[in-house]
């Protein structure tokens, strides 16, 4: 049978999600602790491959098994298995129609960054960072030019396998929360890189260096060479991906990301309360 799983993990001491020779990649740390749950070799696949230095709190990924075991049993026992930095948070059985890749409809990218004229420290890997204060209004105006479905060319790495630079934004944000400032993408897919060059760019207009008339002349320019310098991982979420409910999924991520956890108000300890 076919199992989908959700997943969260800490990417800052991995070299990503795909698997690498040295074994050090979020991928390869799932299938060990499958074979070991399993007692067989598994092959899995995920909706986005996130780059070293890159975190999840709504991964998805598949495998095929023939292991029957109860969905809590999955969540449970792999865990046991996983460092503290990957947790499982679902397990479901799906058609074999199911493919966590090709069946998604969209990915949500977050980054989380803070101003402040001192590096953090203790969050150094969980988030970006500006010395200088942002123009965060501008910032969003400027990125609601990336909407739309585009040749995104300017903003793929050199890398970048894609058969087609052409992707589809469907929304973007850029708003202060507190100390905070989040930006929030959703696509139906991202090119190698995207998010981060975008961000990049987006930095610029922040910092008063670009207008959202130069990104627009990025974008359509599909030249690489004109655009910012790629911004750093730390800082950087998978935090959804979406999928027809004809699969249904968990629609609630149990990994809530640990910028909304001061959000949230906890009615266990309030009814204890009284």
């Amino acid at each position: 049978m076919r199992i989908a799983l959700g997943l969260s993990y800490d990417g800052s001491n991995f070299n990503g999600w795909q698997t690498q020779p040295d074994g050090m990649s979020v991928q390869d740390e799932l299938q060990r602790a499958l074979t070991e749950f399993t007692k067989q070799p598994s092959t899995i696949w995920c909706a986005g491959r996130t780059d070293a230095g890159v975190h999840a709190t709504a991964q998805v990924i598949h495998l095929d098994t023939t292991v029957n075991r109860a969905a809590q049993n999955w969540v449970r026992g792999l865990n046991s298995l996983l460092p503290k930095s990957i947790a499982v948070q679902w397990a479901i059985n799906v058609p074999d129609t199911f493919n966590a890749r090709f069946s998604a409809i969209s990915r949500q990218y977050t980054y989380v960054l803070i101003e402040h004229s001192v590096r953090p420290a203790h969050l150094n890997n969980l988030i970006a960072w500006s010395h200088q204060r942002l123009d965060v209004l501008s910032m969003h105006h400027a990125a609601q030019t990336l909407v739309g479905t585009h040749d995104f060319s300017a903003f793929r790495s050199a890398q970048c396998q894609a058969a087609s630079p052409i992707r589809a934004v469907h929304t973007i944000s850029v708003e202060r929360k507190g100390a905070l400032i989040l930006m929030q993408i959703c696509a139906n897919a991202f090119l190698h890189h995207m998010v981060r060059n975008i961000m990049g760019s987006l930095m610029q207009i922040g910092k008063g260096k670009w207008t959202s008339e130069k990104l627009a002349t990025v974008l359509n320019s599909r030249d690489r060479k004109q655009n910012a310098r790629t911004f750093e991982p730390n800082g950087l979420y998978l935090t959804a991906v979406s999928y027809p409910p004809e699969f249904n999924l968990p629609t609630e991520n149990n990994a809530l990301p640990w910028w909304q956890l001061a959000d949230e108000t906890d009615s266990c300890y309030a009814t204890h309360a009284h």
